[in-house]
């Protein structure tokens, strides 16, 4: 079996993989939403199923899912503390509605997990959306208060994640895995209905998908070269020839 996945000027798929798009978002704010945007909403809204009362800590906040995440949470009301590699991304993802940052290259390590402790108040959040992997999944678990969900659906470190189960099982906390392409082959997840959703709201304007570059399907390689640095903000966009 091939893996998922291609860039090319023209494509057939299935009818039951696409959806009409709303008045009021354009193909390139669109494209942003199947990959980054579906996964914080099914991960939020679906697994971690996030309340007003909750406390969300999203990681790498300042990535195509980590602003979605943001927003999504924020828009719940619940209170969203933003992590970010550097103060300029931290302070960059704070304006999509988070209620806290923290700059993990001043807290590095044990110093994020102290913080975000202090930052709760000694109870740790109530859910944590793992966007990293390797030892930041490890630092999430510590981070995660009673009763919690840590949900965890990449490992961008591309680092073995050596965790301690007594960072977790005395608090009651849940893991949660999510991952798109195999929730629809092995699981039979419909995601019309909810990429309907995003495309609407993003229409009304209640979400903003921040696009950072739109580059030529020629220059692939260099997007995915500025992806690997994590020098992004938000999303790149690859188009091809007529968009």
């Amino acid at each position: 079996m091939n893996s998922p996945g291609f860039y090319a000027e023209l494509a057939v798929v299935p009818a039951t993989q696409v959806t009409a798009l709303p008045d009021g978002i354009d193909l390139t704010h669109a494209a942003a939403l199947p990959v980054a945007w579906l996964s914080a909403w099914y991960c939020l809204r679906h697994l971690a199923r996030v309340a007003k009362e909750d406390t969300i800590l999203v990681k790498a906040a300042a990535s195509g899912v980590g602003s979605a995440a943001v927003q999504i949470a924020a828009e719940t009301g619940a209170r969203v503390i933003a992590l970010a590699g550097s103060p300029e991304k931290a302070a960059w993802a704070g304006e999509f509605g988070a209620h806290a940052i923290l700059d993990t290259s001043a807290h590095p390590d044990d110093a994020e997990v102290d913080e975000v402790l202090r930052l709760t108040e000694g109870r740790g959040a109530d859910v944590v959306l793992d966007t990293v992997g390797g030892r930041a999944f490890g630092r999430s678990l510590r981070e995660i208060g009673h009763g919690g969900r840590v949900v965890a659906l990449a490992n961008v470190a591309l680092e073995p994640s050596t965790v301690d189960t007594r960072d977790f099982y005395p608090k009651n906390a849940s893991i949660l895995g999510f991952q798109l392409t195999n929730l629809q082959i092995h699981g039979g997840y419909d995601p019309r209905p909810d990429l309907r959703e995003l495309a609407e709201r993003v229409a009304a304007g209640t979400y903003r998908v921040p696009i950072e570059t739109v580059v030529p399907l020629a220059e692939a390689r260099a997007a995915h070269e500025r992806l690997e640095r994590r020098d992004n903000r938000g999303k790149i966009v690859i188009a091809v020839p007529g968009d």
